[in-house]
């Protein structure tokens, strides 16, 4: 069975924006395949604003969440493998869902990426 996660990311990142707030992530950056700004690393987290006017080129797959951003000026690539996100919230008034870090979609040791199982869904705004 596929994991939900992906799919309530998704749900969830339309529903804050349609109602003007400012999506949040909380991911846990101590994934191997992970590919974020170290530099805004707190014990072992990070929170990436998903502001539509912050970031290009999103992509809510069912196995990752990628996107350009920039921090401190500079130009980054963005990779979040879709079991390392704990959270999705409003900034504004902190509405949301947090994840289970035990959930079943994490991949097995010496698994190195997951297999896709969908075609990914491009957000274009």
């Amino acid at each position: 069975m596929t994991s939900l996660r992906p799919y309530l990311i998704r749900a969830l990142y339309d529903w804050i924006l349609d109602n003007s707030f400012t999506p949040y992530l909380l991911v846990n950056a101590e994934c191997e395949e992970i590919v974020v700004p170290q530099q805004y690393i707190q014990e072992g987290r990070i929170v990436l604003n998903m502001r539509p006017e912050a970031i290009h080129d999103l992509v809510l797959g069912n196995e990752q969440i990628v996107f350009s951003a920039r921090f401190e000026g500079k130009p980054m690539q963005v990779e979040i493998p879709i079991y390392a996100v704990l959270a999705i919230y409003a900034q504004e008034n902190g509405k949301g869902m947090i994840f289970d870090e035990g959930e079943d979609n994490i991949p097995p040791p010496g698994d190195s990426k997951p297999r896709p199982t969908r075609p990914e869904l491009k957000i274009v705004k």
